[in-house]
């Protein structure tokens, strides 16, 4: 199961790092608002916070600490990984880590994690986000249903 975690890991790094990279340089060469449809924008948006710009800072020591905890956390989540029994825990969880690490990769190289994805309804428009975070809400949502709906063998 570890193998296959640490595989989704890497592809949900390489597809968040491979779509900032084409955002950066192709899609947003100058920054602006690209309406997609009507209810769906692609944005620009360097997120110098954590969920939803918490904690946002200009501090030079913020990100860097953003980024450690991040591999912190990815590290924490390995070790459970390693002991992941089944392949849907061992795939939330590589979304997990993958996409921790893809935007620690962002607050390391760019100073704040970028994100573009931007959708709105009616005037409200949901913080827009990128691939890394729609990796680490999936993944998280895919644990919780593991944990509530998966049968584990009793211990003897």
């Amino acid at each position: 199961m570890f193998r296959l975690g640490i595989s989704v890991a890497v592809l949900v790094i390489a597809a968040d790092q491979l779509s900032k990279w084409y955002i950066l340089n192709e899609v947003m060469a100058p920054p602006r608002i690209i309406e997609v449809t009507s209810f769906f924008n692609l944005v620009l948006v360097g997120n110098r916070g954590v969920s939803f710009g918490l904690f946002s800072s200009d501090a030079a020591w913020v990100q860097p600490a953003f980024a450690v905890f991040a591999a912190g956390v990815s590290g924490f989540l390995g070790v459970w990984l390693h002991r992941a029994e089944n392949r849907l825990l061992a795939v939330s969880l590589g979304g997990v880590i993958g996409g921790a690490l893809g935007n620690a990769v962002d607050r390391l190289w760019h100073g704040a994690v970028i994100d573009f994805l931007d959708f709105h309804a009616t005037g409200y428009h949901w913080p827009a986000f990128n691939i890394a975070d729609s990796a680490i809400t999936v993944g998280v949502v895919l644990i919780i249903l593991e944990g509530l709906f998966v049968d584990r063998k009793e211990s003897k």
